[in-house]
């Protein structure tokens, strides 16, 4: 594997700016640096959601492999021109969504985030991968990003909504469900 950090700063950031895979500076600001990092934000979500006990080993095995998807999907975006994340990607996550999906009751009513500590924290994941996809979107306005790489983001957030059911359900029995008319 190639250069290792032995030092953690560098100070080259210092103004402001930060190097792209290719060598490249750019602001850390700039459209390309927010979808990247809000990949990395999505992967430490995953990666909180792991922590808890509760999770099943199926679960933990399928979000291991995402945030190694992640990882590779962030560096296909710091790196302009390359590219990680292939369609075999995306049909893998379709599988597991499929497959977590099969034992779920058909939804009636909006699910609203909770059900138990590594449901709720699903769910904060989630909503981050949302984001992510909207970053990624807003980078496309000026730089080229493979079709994989939106499809794959598309796709996570809805297994991570799966999950989140599957996951409330093993730690409270139950979901929780939207009732705008519930009592005060």
């Amino acid at each position: 594997m190639g250069h290792r950090l032995s030092k953690i700063y560098t100070r080259t950031g210092d103004d402001g700016s930060t190097g792209l895979g290719d060598g490249s500076r750019v602001p850390k600001d700039s459209a390309r640096v927010e979808a990247y990092g809000t990949v990395d934000e999505a992967n430490s979500a995953i990666g909180t959601v792991l922590g808890y006990d509760s999770v099943p080993d199926d679960i933990r095995d399928c979000l291991l492999e995402v945030q190694h998807d992640l990882f590779d999907l962030g560096g296909e975006l710091c790196i302009p021109g390359h590219a990680a994340i292939e369609d075999e990607f995306v049909e893998r996550l379709e599988v597991a969504l499929d497959g977590f999906n099969a034992d779920l009751p058909p939804l009636k009513d909006f699910i609203l985030p909770g059900g138990g500590p590594a449901s709720a924290a699903c769910h904060l994941a989630r909503t981050i991968v949302r984001r992510a996809e909207r970053r990624v979107r807003t980078l496309q306005d000026t730089d080229t990003v493979r079709v994989e790489v939106l499809r794959y983001l598309n796709r996570l957030s809805d297994l991570l909504f799966v999950v989140a059911r599957r996951l409330a359900r093993a730690e409270s029995g139950q979901e929780v469900t939207w009732n705008r008319k519930r009592s005060t």
